[in-house]
């Protein structure tokens, strides 16, 4: 059916990645008219952040969802470890960080996604346009009024009482409406590849550093999703070098996978992710509001992507549900400004947990990853001490462990579902 060349919502947001899903979802399930464009025609997307972390689970839980999400094809891991050098340094049990969902659930995002959304379409208030990627924003006394995008009947624009930018890392609506994102800096690029997984190799999630560098092996179950790190801006160098030394660095630092890297025989089976860390010092500006990565761009240490962006979807919702659907019966809303003070409490409430785990990616960063991109995977005299004694070792690797677990599991202030059903 020809769409409109002008069309109106309560709520209109860009972006049909995991915040842009899980606020529309909630906010149609509160009875705000929602709509969601999202650029591509599916969900279909490979080596998109699939790590869904406890914290997730409990807002699926607190949704009745939790049941549907675990007959997606999926991938339960309940313990992660990490080497230096052969020596175990972090071992992490999630049967030990307390909390109602002990286990991180590696689910393909299309499958996430997707269920989220055929969840939210059945609340009559909710529209995912697919295929419709927008361009610019509608701008009037000097405020957002709404976003233009484009499909195959032409030119739309999409007024709207409030408009959210959940368009990505490298946001459209962000830039037209002049916001600028902080460079934390991030030293390193990520090199994503399959190799087969057979009976006999270890369980969960396996990270080394070793005099090749850095790389971590992700358990699917019937195959290994590979990280292998490069020094930023040194991917160009890899390729001209062949597959050869890549190969040989995925054998020595995943050793039970020696007999298998012969299996990459092509950069058709290297996917490339530019690495970044930032964040926006404003949010949002009057009639425009960006969470997810629009608002702060993690690094994949920690798998944390998908779940900071679902919480701040979840804080939206809670904050501004109630006072967007109170606006539905106003009948001047499209030419009246919302409320910006309203939308700045979003911020407000996510941009500690935002910069408490940057903070926490940018140590890593610094004391783990950039030394090992460096070829120096020592560790520091007083923690190698602590690790070499028996009486010690493991007990030091649990509670650090634990301490980091719980942190990048279950966040710093985590979200619950406090938005009414409305039917």
């Amino acid at each position: 059916m020809t769409r409109p060349p002008t069309s109106t919502t309560t709520c209109a947001i860009v972006g049909g990645g995991p915040a842009g899903i899980m606020l529309g979802l909630l906010l149609a399930r509160a009875g705000v008219q929602v709509t969601v464009l999202e650029k591509h025609g599916d969900f279909l997307r490979d080596f998109r952040g699939d790590t869904v972390h406890p914290s997730t689970l409990t807002l699926l839980a607190e949704l009745g969802l939790l049941e549907a999400f675990d007959a997606l094809p999926h991938r339960d891991v309940a313990q992660i470890g990490f080497e230096v050098s052969g020596q175990q340094l972090v071992g992490v049990r999630l049967a030990d960080i307390p909390g109602p969902h002990r286990r991180i659930a590696l689910v393909p995002q299309w499958d996430f996604l997707t269920l989220l959304a055929e969840h939210a379409q059945r609340y009559p208030t909710f529209r995912l346009l697919l295929n419709s990627p927008a361009h610019g924003l509608v701008r009037e006394n000097g405020a957002v009024r709404g976003v233009r995008y484009r499909d195959a009947d032409g030119e739309h624009e999409l007024r709207a009482v409030l408009t959210v930018a959940a368009d990505g890392r490298r946001s459209v609506l962000r830039a037209a409406a002049g916001l600028t994102p902080v460079d934390l800096g991030a030293p390193m690029d990520v090199l994503w590849l399959r190799l087969p997984r057979t009976e006999g190799d270890p369980h969960g999630l396996a990270g080394r550093i070793g005099a090749r560098g850095m790389s971590v092996g992700i358990d699917r179950g019937d195959y290994w999703q590979i990280a292998y790190l490069v020094r930023k801006g040194g991917y160009a160098e890899l390729r001209r070098r062949g597959l050869g030394p890549l190969r040989e660095a995925v054998a020595d630092l995943l050793p039970f996978l020696a007999d298998r890297v012969a299996g990459l025989e092509s950069w058709d089976q290297v996917a490339f992710l530019e690495v970044g860390l930032d964040r926006l010092p404003r949010w949002s500006v009057p009639g425009l509001l960006c969470i997810g990565d629009a608002a702060h761009t993690m690094s994949p240490i920690g798998g944390v992507g998908i779940n900071l962006a679902v919480q701040d979807a979840v804080a939206a919702a809670n904050l501004l549900a109630e006072p967007l659907y109170r606006a539905q019966a106003d009948p001047d809303r499209f030419t009246r400004t919302f409320n910006p003070a309203l939308v700045e409490r979003v911020q407000r409430r996510r941009e500690l947990p935002t910069r408490g785990t940057q903070l926490v990616q940018r140590v890593i960063q610094r004391r783990i990853v950039e030394p090992a991109l460096n070829g120096r995977v020592a560790l520091p005299p007083a923690v190698a001490r602590l690790f070499s004694d028996g009486r010690w070792s493991r007990v030091a690797g649990r509670v650090l462990g634990a301490s980091l677990g719980r942190t990048l599991m279950y966040g710093l202030l985590p979200e619950h579902v406090r938005t009414p059903e409305r039917r």
